[in-house]
């Protein structure tokens, strides 16, 4: 073989894709039973019901041995929070798609975003209430929430450039009275009807309805319209 021939084989072998090693791939594996397992037992007695007993226990190990894979209780429930807030936001970002810019474009997002919601019931209470009073979110699993505001944010300035809403929705107070929407018709639903699916039962279908309700709160701007004058007596 030459040495040309020799370079090549040595550049193909390169080239190949790297297989995680046996031991690497089984990590992972545990790492994805354990958040399943785990989202098993919130669903089930509620989500600060999780403990690592009981997770070691279903996972057929002594609980020290979870220490291998997260260093508490609290990273278990950073993951699943990060995970799901990935989710939610993808969610969101679908929903979004194809819908007309503004008022229907948030709607449409906020509406897929309810539908995963309560399609992972458990996991949305983590990300949206505070069932867990001694868990804090780490940075990088906050930091997703923030581009779901970023994204209604757009949505809401979209609407003000079609005048169907006024300027001051472009300030804060606009997405605080939007999450106070979808996330008080969600808890309605979690607490009243929690397996019917989005669109059923007497809350979610209101939705749309409240997010129509925003251009009272938001008034679009009438600079430049003919007031009419008022009609003599």
């Amino acid at each position: 073989m030459t040495s040309a021939e020799g370079a090549a084989q040595k550049g193909r072998i390169a080239d190949r894709p790297t297989r995680p090693d046996r031991r690497a791939r089984r990590r992972q594996e545990t790492i994805r039973e354990i958040l399943d397992i785990a989202r098993d037992i919130m669903t089930e007695e509620g989500v600060n019901g999780l403990s690592l007993a009981e997770l070691a226990r279903r996972l057929g190990v002594q609980p020290p041995s979870l220490y291998k894979y997260f260093p508490s209780l609290m990273a278990i429930y950073d993951t699943l929070f990060l995970e799901g807030q990935r989710q939610n936001l993808e969610a969101m970002q679908i929903g979004m798609q194809g819908a007309e810019p503004g008022l229907d474009e948030l709607i449409a997002g906020l509406e897929a975003s309810g539908r995963w919601c309560l399609a992972n019931r458990a996991v949305a209470e983590l990300l949206f209430w505070r069932p867990v009073p001694s868990f804090h979110p780490s940075t990088e699993a906050f930091g997703v929430s923030m581009e779901m505001v970023e994204l209604q944010r757009g949505a809401l300035a979209d609407a003000v450039a079609k005048g169907q809403l006024g300027p001051a929705a472009n300030e804060d107070s606009a997405i605080y009275l939007v999450s106070t929407i979808i996330v008080g018709v969600l808890s309605q639903a979690f607490a009243n009807e929690p397996d019917l699916p989005w669109g059923e039962g007497r809350f979610t279908p209101l939705f749309p309805t409240l997010m129509r309700l925003l251009p009272a709160a938001f008034p679009p701007d009438q600079k430049g319209r003919k007031r009419r004058l008022p009609r003599a007596v």
